[in-house]
């Protein structure tokens, strides 16, 4: 990634968000929830009697280790898999049934979703498609192209704040690992979601474009409610408010990071006494 400091105005380049009573959000307010969440394949659980609470304007890590369940979580709360039981409430409304296209369009947009962006195109026009979509034009091609263009002033916004200004230009398929999770960023952002689901954000990407992907989230987060899983934890500590430690599909512990890092049967489980 280049030297280019994501915009200290990200927060800003989002729309306003309401809840269900059409108010603004506040910050801390429970914005997606799930309530003695399961999933059965078979005779085997991977999810027991999961609660979660994420709130708007804050960081959520959800961690454990390896099969602990936490793609099954995010698959079940995105409706990719219907829970054996519990429910999802997403801005007070119980979404357990909800199809997961109409949870998407609801606010609830996990990066996978949008992240297949298009080699060829460039950055901007990678994000003004995601545009397309969110506006109704993505099947319009009746329509000229100068309605098209009216999208570029909110592509070039979000494009600045997350850091890619310089190479609105090129295609996607000339950026680093690093800066193509960034325009999945910035593409996500263009659905205009309540709540980002962001799986792995920084798998695979070296010291420097960790430090900056995590400060794009921190100012993402200012105005969106983000829950991710993440396996690097010092970016938990140093940027998620609240975590929720995964085991055997199951919560072992809650809490901001000084709470489930004190806690010895994380440290036992997942983190060490490296951590503490």
């Amino acid at each position: 990634m280049s030297a280019t400091h994501p915009s200290a105005n990200a927060a800003k380049h989002g729309l306003p968000l309401a809840g269900a009573s059409g108010q603004p959000l506040a910050r801390g307010e429970t914005v997606l929830s799930c309530r003695d969440l399961r999933r059965d394949f078979g005779g085997f659980t991977a999810v027991k009697d999961v609660d979660l609470d994420v709130r708007h304007a804050e960081v959520h890590a959800l961690i454990g280790p390896n099969g602990a369940g936490k793609t099954t979580v995010f698959n079940l709360l995105t409706k990719f898999l219907q829970p054996t039981a519990g429910t999802i409430t997403l801005l007070g409304e119980d979404v357990t049934k909800t199809p997961p296209a109409a949870v998407a369009r609801k606010g609830l947009v996990r990066s996978f979703q949008i992240s297949a962006t298009f080699p060829h195109l460039t950055i901007l026009e990678n994000v003004r498609v995601a545009l397309q979509r969110q506006n109704g034009l993505a099947v319009q091609f009746w329509r000229s192209l100068s309605v098209l263009d009216r999208l570029d002033a909110r592509a070039m916004e979000l494009i600045e704040a997350v850091g890619l200004a310089d190479v609105r230009h090129r295609p996607a398929a000339s950026l680093s690992y690093g800066r193509k999770r960034v325009l999945e960023i910035a593409t996500t952002l263009a659905l205009e979601p309540k709540v980002l689901l962001l799986d792995e954000p920084m798998a695979g990407m070296g010291h420097e474009d960790v430090e900056k992907v995590a400060d794009i989230i921190r100012e993402v987060a200012k105005s969106h409610a983000v829950l991710m899983v993440e396996h690097n934890l010092k970016v938990v500590a140093d940027l998620c408010d609240r975590v929720t430690v995964l085991q055997r599909g199951e919560i072992l512990a809650a809490g901001d990071y000084r709470t489930v890092a004190a806690d010895e049967r994380v440290r036992t489980a997942y983190m060490g006494t490296d951590h503490a």
